[in-house]
């Protein structure tokens, strides 16, 4: 038996916890202040505390990590997804001391984590890149500016190192540009420790199209299809779905050529995913980055192929040697959709909303529905944290029955004490371009009014319109208390606050 420790928190530590439990090892968590009594404590079948809620002082801390998994005598350490699992510095540290890394190599960390060379990379493998400028800091403004000119606006500023949309901005013309890098070059700086910049074409009317890998080092890699993530709000992902509604399926099947390639020349190791943008109105696709570990996103995957990802990384992980997949024998069967559910307002900019869970009351989870979750009731959604609590993903036949059994189970989840994304998460589930695909990465922002407007109010979930030239504030709940405003009045089951 094996010992594991999970240098994260929240959903992906339970997840993780999961296939710990299937494969016969035992797990070990780590917890700051504010986590002390977490789902992931709980579930876990060692607990060790590793410092203040900050997560700069605890969970990011990899000095601290090292010293539990010291104490504790673990066998490996699985990052999950987030800072560490992309910090090529925490991984050697991790093999220096003779612990097994669940992950890919240092290096390959490193040089997909860096989008520079990672774009280089794919050129070496004839991979199409979208037009960009690297080595941003180094031109001078007249040469920015020709550069600029020759791509064409509007342009996408984003950091060369770390993901997650983190200070991403688009520009539309040359005099905005300054102030987006020096914003996007701080936001980097501070969030990954690298405040280099890369710009690159803004593709308006674009798909988010991932395709996932597994890599066995020189004996090269096989793909599990795609996901498409372009239900995007702040260029996070917000639902994810397999298989990519309304593309071109020998364009997908070139991308996940492409990404066998990219990571089987790089010889990749482990789990990865290759993602692309896919330009509608020309139908061609571009590599945009390679993620090296497992993704938010992954349960989809597992439910259309039947292979469970997690497992996969820790049993390679302790036998390099073996490969046992073989992409012959890789099938998909039906569709998957995926939700993340954030402790959040969408109609406040997507405000999060921290708070202890009064109430939480799951329908009976039916065939088909899979919960990955983070949190029970009673406990605490800490400021501290990223606000996701969970996800829940369904899978059928078909797409449309996905969607259906989706929303039935949304519909159907009661939460108190804190507001979430369900309600709009419905709403988005419920739209006719998505339901026909013909969203993409920017519908959101692009529609949010719309959308805000057409939302369900649910679990407290509030939002301000205009109705007879008047501010009111509009809130369904079970239980409303209003301590302020001029006038009330019911109107159908809605309490509607007037305000001066």
């Amino acid at each position: 038996m094996k010992k594991i420790l999970i240098a994260n928190r929240g959903e992906i530590a339970n997840r993780i916890i999961k296939s710990c439990k299937i494969l016969g090892h035992k797990s070990v968590a780590v917890y700051s202040d504010a986590d002390k009594n977490s789902k992931h404590v709980r579930l876990s079948d060692e607990s060790y505390y590793i410092g203040p809620s900050k997560a700069q002082e605890s969970y990011l801390s990899y000095i601290k990590i090292l010293e539990i998994a010291t104490k504790s005598n673990v066998d490996a350490i699985h990052p999950g997804f987030g800072f560490l699992s992309e910090n090529d510095t925490f991984a050697q540290e991790v093999i220096n001391r003779g612990i097994t890394w669940i992950g890919p190599k240092p290096k390959s960390i490193k040089s997909m984590g860096n989008k520079d060379i990672a774009r280089e990379l794919a050129l070496n493998s004839n991979i199409p890149i979208c037009p960009g400028i690297n080595n941003v800091h180094k031109l001078s403004d007249e040469q920015l500016k020709t550069k600029c000119e020759a791509i064409g606006y509007p342009l996408l500023v984003k950091s060369s190192a770390g993901g997650g949309g983190i200070g991403m901005s688009v520009v539309q013309n040359f005099k905005d540009l300054a102030s987006a890098i020096e914003k996007t070059s701080n936001l980097a700086a501070k969030s990954f420790g690298n405040g280099d910049i890369f710009i690159e074409k803004f593709i308006t009317n674009a798909r988010h199209i991932e395709i996932q890998v597994f890599g066995f080092g020189a004996k090269g890699s096989v793909h599990l299809f795609e996901r498409d993530c372009s239900m995007q709000r702040r260029y996070q992902k917000i639902i994810e779905e397999s298989p990519a509604p309304e593309v071109d399926r020998e364009l997908i099947n070139n991308m996940a050529q492409a990404a066998v390639k990219l990571s089987s020349d790089v010889k990749y190791e482990g789990a990865g995913t290759v993602e692309f943008i896919y330009d509608v109105q020309e139908m061609k696709y571009y590599f945009l980055e390679m993620n090296t570990r497992i993704q938010v996103e992954h349960p989809v995957t597992e439910l259309v192929t039947n292979n469970d990802l997690i497992s996969m990384q820790i049993n390679f992980a302790f036998n390099r040697k073996n490969k046992f997949l073989n992409q012959s024998k890789i099938k998909t069967y039906g569709h998957s959709i995926e939700c993340r559910v954030y402790a959040e307002d969408p109609s406040q900019n997507f405000l999060p909303s921290p708070g202890k869970i009064n109430k939480l009351k799951f329908p009976k989870i039916p065939n088909g529905i899979r919960l990955d979750w983070g949190y029970d009731e009673r406990d605490e959604v800490s400021f501290y944290y990223d606000p996701m609590i969970g996800k829940i993903i369904s899978h059928d036949l078909i797409r449309d029955d996905a969607i259906s059994k989706l929303i039935k189970f949304l519909e159907g989840t009661q939460i108190e004490g804190i507001k979430t994304n369900i309600p709009f998460l419905i709403c988005l589930l419920k739209d006719k371009n998505f339901i026909e695909g013909k969203h993409n990465t920017k519908y959101i922002e692009n529609n949010l009014n719309t959308l805000i407007s057409k939302t369900s109010f649910k679990n407290g979930f509030t939002k301000n319109i205009d109705l007879d030239s008047k501010r009111i504030k509009i809130v369904e709940t079970d239980k409303l208390k209003v301590g302020h405003g001029r006038s009330q009045s019911d109107r159908g089951g809605i309490k509607v606050v007037y305000f001066d």
